[in-house]
């Protein structure tokens, strides 16, 4: 759990870091790739993905501090690789700058979500991080099916972290 803003925002940065990792490590033919199939958001490029995280990020982070949902459209391009990094790092600056400060008991406010049910603010961030976490699992998925190559999350496969010599072991 969250003590305060600054334990999040501090986790916060941590998970900006790997987004950036992970969509400033696609190689080029990410830029224009679309899927073969999809409407609405499963039709999305790359491009489009970052440009809703950029988007979605910023939305989580005012509802926590104005206590209701509106949305800003990403005013920056997300064409290319660079525009990706911008999109993201500065969706990050601007959270950092909308929760910064806040106070430690806004955590434990109610915050009425889309439908009108109120839920405390702590779990709208753990939303919004969920809502990160499961775009860029999409990208990584593209990643690997269309070989732009997987970014380890902390820096090491299964098998240079030596677990699958042991799941191998297990299954005996």
């Amino acid at each position: 759990m969250f003590g305060d803003i600054e334990d999040f925002l501090h986790y916060f940065r941590g998970l900006n870091r790997r987004a950036v990792r992970d969509v400033g490590g696609l190689s080029p033919e990410a830029l224009t790739w679309t899927p073969p199939a999809g409407e609405g958001e499963s039709g999305w490029g790359v491009g489009q993905i970052v440009t809703h995280m950029a988007t979605s990020r910023v939305f989580f982070a005012r509802a926590y501090v104005e206590g209701s949902w509106h949305a800003e459209e990403w005013p920056g391009p997300t064409e290319t690789g660079d525009q990706w990094v911008a999109a993201l790092d500065g969706s990050a600056a601007r959270v950092q700058e909308l929760l910064s400060g806040t106070p430690a008991e806004w955590l434990q406010r109610p915050i009425p979500m889309l439908d009108g049910r109120p839920t405390p603010a702590w779990r709208l961030l753990l939303f919004m991080v969920e809502h990160e976490v499961h775009h860029r699992s999409q990208i990584q998925t593209y990643a690997g099916l269309y070989g732009w190559g997987v970014q380890h999350i902390y820096g090491r496969s299964a098998e240079e972290a030596g677990l699958e010599p042991r799941r191998r072991e297990e299954r005996g």
